[in-house]
């Protein structure tokens, strides 16, 4: 993945709207706007911002001012718009006309959860794969029937332009373009700082509703994987798992990725990544024993996944956070 070359500092410019979730706009403050000097690389500069100037209401009644107006966004290399109040209703000409001007300018465009419907009415989303909180997906292509609408993952990017799924998914979005400007390093210290995963496997899929309560099976993967937990050192395979949860292969595989989101031997993969990362930042090690101890059938084999999941190496990653 290669790294944006970046005027030191990046300004990002976060756009309120009347009628808006609180949470969204506080993801995006606490990735770009809180000070880091600790991580010793060129921060971000946020500027919060409300089309014509004005206070906005959120969800719960709180009132807030920001200092900026839309001609903030015109110095942005990254504009934000998080959740639209109505997913019905249109956002401000005015608005569609900045984030045109912005993204043909080579700013990075980037919604929230249902901000991607402030996109697609720019225009920014035809012909683009773009995502949105599940359950808005579908009015997502029956408004805007030109966009590509992939409802199952976390974040998506095209051309410049980044959606993120529900709430919560804008912070793999922002730990995603933290990742991009600065290094998997950077955004790997911010995610501990967060206490959030650095990187989530699978999509968002496994938080849609089910129309069914929870079944036996259910309980018998969670039993399985609690089991694999606790024994990430050893061989297992995917007939272990399945034996474990008394299920063929293939039906414990499709109970998995229904309840986790992904496939049982990418989850494991991932799970063995982050209990290496204590040994590594330990530093009593070699690469070669943090490979044997977490279940890796050789170094170059954890070398590969390990880059693979958290886009760096495990010996970078070591130069890192060694105590």
């Amino acid at each position: 993945m290669p790294l944006r070359v970046l005027p030191p500092p990046h300004e990002v410019a976060l756009v309120l709207f009347d009628g808006m979730s609180p949470f969204e706009s506080a993801i995006v403050i606490e990735a770009f706007g809180l000070p880091r000097p600790e991580l010793d690389v060129p921060w971000y500069s946020l500027s919060v911002c409300v089309p014509r100037g004005e206070a906005v209401r959120t969800v719960g009644g709180l009132r807030v001012e920001a200092p900026y107006g839309l001609e903030a966004v015109a110095r942005a290399g990254t504009v934000i718009v998080p959740g639209v109040a109505d997913v019905h209703d249109d956002v401000p000409d005015e608005l569609s006309a900045v984030l045109r001007a912005a993204h043909a300018r080579g700013a990075r465009v980037v919604s929230i959860c249902s901000g991607a419907f402030a996109l697609a009415q720019a225009g920014l989303l035809d012909g683009r794969r773009a995502t949105t909180h599940w359950r808005y997906a579908g009015l997502l292509r029956e408004r805007f029937p030109r966009v590509l609408v992939d409802a199952d993952v976390l974040y998506t990017e095209d051309a410049n332009v980044f959606t993120s799924a529900g709430s919560a998914a804008g912070i793999d979005l922002c730990l995603h373009l933290i990742r991009l400007d600065h290094g998997a390093t950077v955004a790997n210290a911010v995610a501990r700082r967060l206490v959030v995963p650095a990187h989530r496997e699978g999509g968002q899929a496994q938080f849609i509703e089910a129309p069914v309560t929870a079944s036996p099976e259910d309980g018998a993967v969670a039993r399985s994987v609690e089991w694999a937990l606790q024994n990430l050192a050893s061989p297992i395979s995917l007939a272990d798992l399945a034996a474990r949860a008394a299920m063929s292969p293939r039906s414990y595989s499709r109970h998995f990725l229904r309840q986790l989101g992904t496939s049982p031997m990418r989850w494991l993969v991932a799970q063995r990544v982050q209990a290496s990362l204590p040994l590594l930042e330990a530093g009593t090690m070699s690469v070669e024993a943090v490979a044997g101890a977490t279940g890796f059938e050789s170094v170059v084999t954890f070398r590969q996944h390990f880059r693979r999941v958290l886009q760096t190496s495990p010996a970078a990653y070591r130069k890192t956070f060694a105590s």
